[in-house]
């Protein structure tokens, strides 16, 4: 498997101009350092009235210590907003933190005299960025109508009719932006989400094409070694060496196929795993009845079934104690049976589930079945 990772280099300060996407955490930090720069910036049109009036002579000061505070905490809820609206918080919390948000922009807006009805723009762009539609109209839509309510009944000085259809304009756009937001933070996370998927999927196909591979060769291996044991025991050098030649030769052949699966560049052919199985199952001493030539295979389902007939070779030398091994090829099927113990019903190891994740790939299917008179029959089959 192979990843690449693009980094970007630069001074620290590139962030400001350019996107990161190679860690969420990190992109997070980096949103919420620029976040807090830019929000207290647009904080100013709140926090200079308010110190202004607070100490101006002759405010009483229950009055100023009051909305000091209050400005103090609406203007800290809003540089943290985007912690709790953004992050996994549960919806009650999310929905009481826009309530106090809201609450506090009220107060805020009814302590401070003489001040305008956009002071309120703070508190209705949080629920617009961090709440569901519904939740956005409920809360922002009472604001403004009780912000109608008080420019009809001319309470206090806060503007005019005109500011309040100018704030409506506001939350309007603020609310379609707040979508928009949404979707981009569901995009991100279904982009890391393939990722993950992607990743996963990436591990299980080396995983299963190493455990093909490896595991037919080295069973080949290790009955050709036997072989070769044995020939030396009974006085045949000459044939033990050949044996031994043909083990080194399948372990560069397995190597090779190593590095090209990690690599991506393997390629399975169903005829040479004819030969294969035929030199694996003579050396085994299993008498073999395989066909010859697989021009009646479809070439699009070659590959699939050179990996069939691998993994059922190997398990016929490793697990079956057969004596014989019959291979039938046809358009869009492929039969391996023997003579041998069989298994138990329903059991599939890692070699017959990744065939079978294969052959569903092409929309196919594997069928096991241990036959009453001994033997096991293995078939793989893809619907035309």
């Amino acid at each position: 498997m192979r990843e690449n990772v693009v980094r970007e280099r630069g001074p620290e300060w590139g962030g400001w101009w350019r996107e990161d996407t190679t860690g969420r955490a990190h992109r997070a930090w980096r949103f919420t350092a620029r976040w807090w720069v830019a929000g207290s910036l647009f904080l100013l049109p709140v926090v200079l009235p308010s110190l202004r009036y607070a100490f101006a002579p002759g405010t009483p000061v229950a009055a100023a210590v009051a909305l000091l505070v209050v400005v103090a905490l609406y203007c800290t809820g809003y540089l943290l907003f985007q912690l709790v609206l953004f992050g996994a918080v549960p919806l009650w919390r999310k929905v009481a933190f826009c309530a106090l948000m809201l609450a506090l922009g009220w107060a805020v807006f009814l302590l401070l005299p003489n001040s305008e009805v956009y002071l309120l723009l703070y508190s209705i762009g949080v629920i617009s960025f961090g709440l569901a539609p519904g939740w956005v109209l409920g809360f922002n839509g009472a604001s403004l109508v009780a912000l109608a309510v008080l420019e009809w009944r001319h309470v206090g000085n806060h503007g005019s009719f005109s500011d309040v259809w100018a704030l409506l304009g506001i939350s309007a756009s603020m609310f379609f932006v707040g979508r928009l937001l949404f979707t981009v933070r569901t995009l991100r996370a279904a982009r890391d989400e393939i990722a993950t998927l992607a990743v996963t999927a990436e591990r299980e196909r080396l995983a299963r094409d190493l455990h093909d591979i490896l595991g037919h060769s080295l069973t080949t291996i290790t009955v050709k070694a036997g072989l070769a044991r044995r020939m030396l025991e009974s006085g045949q050098p000459e044939r033990a060496i050949t044996e031994i030649a043909e083990v080194e030769g399948l372990s560069r052949s397995a190597l090779s196929d190593v590095r090209a699966t990690v690599s991506e560049y393997r390629e399975v052919s169903l005829s040479a795993e004819l030969v294969g199985a035929r030199a694996a199952l003579r050396a085994a001493e299993i008498e073999a009845d395989l066909p010859h030539a697989v021009d009646n295979v479809r070439p699009d389902l070659q590959q699939a079934f050179g990996y069939v007939l691998r993994e059922a070779v190997t398990n016929v030398l490793r697990h079956s104690g057969a004596k014989h091994v019959k291979v039938r090829f046809g358009r869009d099927w492929l039969d391996i049976s023997d003579d041998g113990v069989g298994a138990p019903e329903g059991l599939r190891g890692n070699g017959l589930c990744g065939l079978a994740e294969r052959l569903a790939q092409l929309g196919g299917k594997l069928h096991t079945e241990s036959r009453v008179d001994g033997g096991f029959v293995l078939r793989a089959e893809v619907a035309s």
